[in-house]
């Protein structure tokens, strides 16, 4: 039979197009409507604040973050300029009312200079991050100190950590998927050895990447010397963490899922009983669904879906996430093994499998919606964050995939023609071949009975395999020949590459900052480098002390208007603007919301109406009230005051 492409009508093309309007306008409603949120924890203030000049050392040092963290007893460390100790190692959790704060004791009697504070932690999604800063005490000075370049999580235990995780997600697609594709689409596949090795494949792997995992976690979160996976005293803290108890769990599901594979490939394959059949389909059915769903569950509460938006509801969605990529790109391993290793797959398994592709991209879509609202939360973190630009790109692919996978559907239609013909032949062949048998039988016993001498009956079951041997290869070479066949090996190998990508996108995305908490990092760092860089602050500040040329203004400047150092200067100037010989001004600044001051400040005079100070030390960020004190003659003098905003 001369077989041609598939032709492709409007009807695919419109309901795509729907399809990409209607996700398109969910999206944009969900972004649009998006509020803040984090999943990696953010350093979001500190005590001395980054970059501060201190007069007087101070007791502590405090960190103040986005959400809740997991810190070591190393986890905070301040280093003199020197590069010694500054800290007791003794780090306290601070935090009241819902805030996340940590801070650790200084030694007293610190000298003056330039001081570090590196801090490492974990975040509540598993993640390790870290971060620097420096403030200085009198002074800034040179500092010893050389903070690693690596990032937390990164170098080379980084990357075996993110292949392991790879491995895990790929295992557990062709554990699951496999194992839905044999129960739900091709039950004969469960004696077909290539699919069972493909799903053993998938268990195994997993497996061999939970136990990696779990050496790996202490150096990845850690140290980052990979020779520390030798070290099995540090389990025991892993293990006393979410990740670490998800992981041991997870092991212990997939003992449970090897009893189920034992079951799957034993009894349930060698089953012939159709009602006996049946009813172990069902229990297959519902026991691996809740393994499944337990494994899943696995990376769920201990991930991005456990923290930020909605986690009771994210977890449960990234759930069913998971299990639809299983069965989806699953299955789609397991359809093109049989189509390659396996003698003929039937046409209902085929289209079996269709319906249930398109059951996981329809729950695909619907979860994978709500994780980008969850984890992206505007247009700009889409396309201005690194996680958005991740999520685009696979948008992209599942869309190619998708693509490919009509293109299957359609050869699928073809080939059922092809495997009714198939099934035929094969009826007819095993007739002829009864047949055939059956008349050989007869003339050896007609032979046996003139010559005396029955045939040999070994050789006549050996010249039958041979024969059927021989038939099967010719009936094999026959359907990989055809073009329907091909093509569907040809669809489903491209949609299985292009799943392999998506694969190592997902794993990627899964150890990216979600583009939420990328934005608000972002933020923060800008309003300190507004802060940085801001500066003077001006004010003008009518006075009347009641006395004989008692009115007029005071014009104040402070530059750089920061915490630290800071330079001071005030003009006392007639109502015409011409300068006003005071003889005494003075100055304190408070901040009421800390009880910090008044701190007062004599001002020196440069010439008339001009005093400077060139050394106002501000201790912390904040609203200040700034007082100010000025004396036109020995009785007359008033105060006045303005808030001011100190970054």
């Amino acid at each position: 039979m001369t077989a041609t492409a598939p032709r492709f009508g409007r009807s695919p093309a419109r309901v795509l197009l729907a399809a990409i309007v209607l996700a398109g306008t969910l999206l944009g409603v969900l972004l649009a409507g998006a509020g803040p949120a984090s999943a990696h924890a953010v350093l979001t203030g500190s005590n001395p604040k980054d970059g501060a000049v201190v007069a007087t050392a101070p007791e502590e040092v405090t960190l103040t973050f986005s959400e809740e963290i997991a810190m070591g007893d190393d986890s905070i460390r301040v280093l003199e300029p020197s590069g010694k100790r500054a800290d007791t190692a003794e780090i306290r959790d601070l935090g009241t009312d819902g805030s996340v704060t940590y801070g650790v004791e200084l030694h007293p009697g610190l000298p003056d200079g330039t001081y570090t504070v590196a801090w490492r932690a974990v975040s509540a999604d598993s993640h390790p991050v870290s971060g620097a800063f420096t403030f200085a005490i009198g002074a800034p000075s040179q500092t010893t100190v050389a903070l690693p370049d690596e990032e937390a999580g990164g170098g080379l235990v980084g990357f075996l950590y993110d292949v392991a995780r790879y491995v895990s997600y790929g295992g557990f697609i062709l554990l699951v998927g496999g194992a839905a594709f044999v129960l739900l689409c091709w039950q004969r596949g469960a004696s077909v050895r290539p699919v069972q090795r493909l799903v053993v494949q998938g268990w195994a792997a997993m497996t061999a990447s939970t136990l990696a995992l779990l050496l790996l976690r202490g150096p990845y979160t850690g140290s980052g010397d990979l020779t520390d996976v030798l070290d099995l005293g540090a389990l025991a803290p892993v293990l006393e963490t979410k990740t670490g108890a998800a992981l041991v769990s997870r092991l212990l599901l997939l003992g449970a899922a090897a009893l189920f594979v034992a079951v799957l490939f034993g009894t349930f394959a060698k089953r012939e009983d159709a009602r006996e059949k049946k009813d172990l389909t069902f229990g297959l059915a519902v026991g691996g669904t809740v393994v499944a769903a337990g494994i899943a569950a696995t990376w769920a509460l201990s991930e991005h879906a456990s923290t930020g938006v909605q986690p009771v509801v994210a977890m449960p969605v990234d759930v069913l996430h998971l299990l639809a990529v299983a069965v989806w790109l699953g299955g789609l391993a397991t359809l093109l093994t049989a189509l390659y290793r396996s003698p003929a797959i039937e046409r209902r398994a085929v289209r079996r499998f269709s319906t249930a592709a398109f059951t996981s991209v329809v729950v695909l879509a619907a979860t994978g919606l709500y994780q980008s609202w969850r984890q992206v939360g505007s247009w700009s973190a889409l396309t201005g964050t690194w996680f958005g630009q991740l999520l685009l790109i696979k948008v992209a692919l599942v869309g190619v995939m998708l693509g490919t996978a009509w293109i299957s559907r359609r050869w699928t239609g073809r080939l059922a023609e092809v495997a009714d013909d198939a099934e035929s032949t094969e009826v007819a062949e095993a007739t002829e071949v009864a047949a055939a048998e059956g008349g050989h039988k007869v003339a050896g016993a007609g032979s046996g009975g003139t010559a005396g001498a029955p045939a040999d009956p070994k050789r006549a079951a050996q010249l039958a395999r041979q024969q059927a041997a021989v038939a099967t290869a010719e009936r094999r070479r026959s359907r990989d020949a055809d073009n329907e066949r091909s093509g569907l090996r040809r669809s489903v190998l491209a949609e299985t590459g292009v799943a392999v990508i998506v694969l190592a996108v997902t794993t990627v995305l899964t150890s990216t900052e979600p583009g939420r908490a990328e934005e608000q990092a972002v933020g923060a760092g800008d309003s300190r480098a507004d802060a940085r860089t801001a500066g003077p602050v001006e004010l003008d500040m009518p006075f009347d002390t009641g006395g004989e040329n008692g009115r007029g203004t005071v014009r104040f400047s402070l530059d750089p208007a920061l915490s630290g150092g800071n330079e001071m200067h005030l003009w006392t100037l007639t109502p015409a603007g011409k300068p006003l010989d005071a003889p005494e001004v003075k100055v304190s600044f408070t901040l009421k919301a800390k009880q910090i001051g008044p701190l007062p400040i004599t001002p020196d005079r440069l010439s008339t109406g001009h005093w400077t100070a060139s050394a106002v030390q501000i201790p912390m960020p904040g609203d200040w009230q700034i007082k100010v004190t000025v004396r036109t003659s020995d009785i007359d003098q008033t105060t006045i005051d303005e808030n001011i905003r100190i970054g």
